[in-house]
């Protein structure tokens, strides 16, 4: 996505978008308080410059399924840019990680994983193990609450940007 310019009513679409991505043009219009087609224009440009990537639902899986949620630090033995993308690839294909983010300073990444109990997170953790994509070490930590979980939603000083 290269870089593209917004006003506050771009931002404003975004924020409502985010909230409700079912809205109508009408009232999406009404809270921006444009007309239906520069509304929607925006909303186009929006999407094609990547800026919005998609609609999706939020769904609830920990509840759909009664799993377990568990955030992992995890470190790897060498730096080099073949043994990161080996290890990205590798996360990228599995189904039980959920987010991964390569971090600086004492980790490496650090993942959120959903399995169905502790014992299929073991099995998946040690067939990480086995299959040589050099982590040194690991860190394991069980979800016992979510606090707050609005990753996707920008935070409030985003708006100051645009005053």
């Amino acid at each position: 996505m290269g870089a593209i310019k917004l006003d506050r009513y771009d931002l404003a679409i975004l924020r409502i978008l985010e909230r409700d991505g079912r809205i109508t043009k009408s009232k999406l219009a009404e809270e921006v308080n444009l007309s239906i087609s520069p509304a929607w224009e925006r909303v186009r440009k929006l999407e094609e410059s990547g800026v919005i990537r998609g609609y999706r639902a939020d769904v609830d899986w920990i509840g759909v399924v009664k799993g377990s949620r568990i955030v992992v630090e995890v470190t790897l033995s060498r730096h080099t840019a073949p043994d990161m993308r080996r290890f990205e690839e590798r996360i990228g294909a599995a189904g039980e990680v959920v987010q991964c983010y390569a971090t600086g300073g004492g980790v490496d990444y650090v993942m959120h994983v959903i399995a169905r109990d502790i014992d299929h997170y073991q099995r998946f953790i040690d067939g990480l193990l086995m299959e040589d994509l050099g982590i040194e070490r690991y860190f394991t930590y069980i979800v016992t609450k979510v606090v707050k979980c609005a990753s996707a939603h920008a935070p409030d000083w985003v708006g100051e940007m645009f005053e």
